[in-house]
């Protein structure tokens, strides 16, 4: 006998969770909500709740700490003052130097006096090995021309970039 498909629809997956998780009331361990909405994702075929609400809503939850912490990074003029211990800053902070680049074929000088506009604490070859290392530029074997790698920036980068564009 083959399986019938019934499609299910709620209005409002928090609602539902919490009516669902009360009548599941002395389950042990018992989840808390945020767990629940997991796992009444995860039943959907969603990695996580974050998931299921992006695919349904177009919403991406942005990671504000992380943000907060790479817009440190920068001073009033949208120039890098420091270079970020963390991997995660650092890599998010590259965007912004990606997004200055033009779409054509570079000169390392070229590359060099962007970058070099672009940060105060005066290490632009860092910079520019970075963006290299993290697949955002490419260049020649033997180093003469750099190109933009065309690609969609993470949401994140997205947001540190437009909100570094009102400074400076």
């Amino acid at each position: 006998m083959s399986r019938d498909v019934i499609p299910f629809t709620v209005a409002d997956i928090s609602v539902f969770s919490k009516t669902l998780r009360a009548s599941l009331e002395g389950s042990d361990p018992f989840p808390t909500h945020a767990q629940f909405l997991g796992l009444v994702a995860k039943a959907a075929g969603y990695q996580n709740y974050q998931h299921l609400r992006a695919e349904l809503t177009g919403e991406i939850e942005l990671n504000e700490k992380r943000l907060k912490e790479a817009l440190r990074v920068f001073d009033a003029q949208g120039r890098m003052h420091h270079w970020p211990k963390k991997y995660s800053i650092r890599a998010l902070s590259l965007w912004v130097f990606w997004s200055r680049m033009p779409r054509k074929e570079l000169s390392e000088p070229e590359v060099n006096a962007i970058l070099i506009d672009g940060n105060t604490f005066g290490d632009h070859v860092l910079l520019r090995r970075e963006l290299i290392d993290h697949g955002l530029m490419t260049r020649t074997p033997n180093g003469s021309a750099y190109r933009k790698v065309e690609k969609a920036p993470p949401p994140e980068a997205q947001a540190l970039i437009r909100r570094l564009k009102g400074r400076g």
